[in-house]
């Protein structure tokens, strides 16, 4: 049995590690977060953002749209928060019938806290997504050689699977990409490394990875109205290092949020 990450524990140690630094701004910090329609799993994505927000006196301006608003009513809510935020999230997924893209577009890369605007490369980009980064921080507090690895990306999505390539490409690894389109589930076998956003629940067995791999589950998704992740619970059996979903990745992300908005406040105001 390997060891199971607390990501609670982990996010604790980088808020106190954030607390100081955002007091000695010299100003407010504003995160403005852009709510399209109703929806009970957006609503405690948000509700865990805002209370690591009144953690850490960042004040939360919430735009709230109906189900029913039209592409440019959305993106002329992240025109008005680009205006008045120090940093902007367009809380996902979009209603049908919305292009998600377009709306992304409209944050500026200096604002872009989720690393979302579609039109900006990876390598450009003032900070990378909170998942990714929280994925990276897991690895390396668990002492995991990231350098020479071999790392299966489970998912090519936007939020884990293409930003969690391109950062572990970045620190050395050798990354494969196993999704709908590319790979198969038989790559998992030789990997050092996994790092899972499918949100395709428990579709990886103890069968599929090899004993001693670093198991982690950026994948969320609803099974019998309990958030699941892609690893079967049976997977931490086999794996050194393994992220419980709920509890393991998640909460590191949302601190990693935070993370990057003092950076680019820090950055803006240079």
């Amino acid at each position: 049995m390997g060891m199971v990450v607390n990501g609670k524990a982990i996010a604790e140690i980088l808020y106190e590690d954030l607390a100081p630094r955002y007091a000695s701004l010299n100003k407010k910090t504003r995160l403005g977060i852009v709510v399209v329609g109703e929806n009970p799993v957006i609503a405690s994505f948000v509700r865990i953002k805002e209370r690591s927000a009144l953690r850490l006196g960042v004040e939360m301006v919430r735009k709230d749209l109906p189900e029913s608003a039209t592409e440019k009513e959305i993106i002329d809510a992240v025109h008005a928060l680009n205006g008045n935020a120090d940093a902007v999230i367009v809380q996902l997924p979009l209603p049908k019938g919305i292009s998600t893209n377009n709306v992304l577009s409209a944050v500026p890369n200096e604002k872009d806290v989720d690393a979302l605007n579609p039109d900006i490369p990876e390598e450009k980009r003032f900070v990378h997504a909170p998942v990714a980064l929280a994925a990276v921080d897991i690895l390396e507090r668990s002492h995991v050689q990231i350098k020479n690895a071999r790392a299966v990306v489970v998912g090519a999505g936007r939020l884990v699977g293409a930003p969690s390539a391109w950062l572990l490409r970045s620190l050395g690894a050798k990354v494969s990409v196993f999704s709908l389109e590319e790979g198969s589930i038989d790559d998992l076998k030789d990997a050092d490394i996994i790092v899972s956003g499918a949100g395709n629940p428990g579709f990886i067995k103890p069968e599929h990875i090899k004993k001693g791999v670093a198991l982690i589950d950026g994948g969320t998704s609803e099974l019998n109205k309990r958030i699941a992740g892609d690893a079967d619970p049976a997977c931490r059996d086999m794996a050194s290092v393994f992220t419980p979903v709920p509890g393991g990745v998640g909460p590191v992300a949302v601190s990693m949020i935070f993370r990057n908005i003092l950076a680019l406040v820090q950055r803006n105001e240079r």
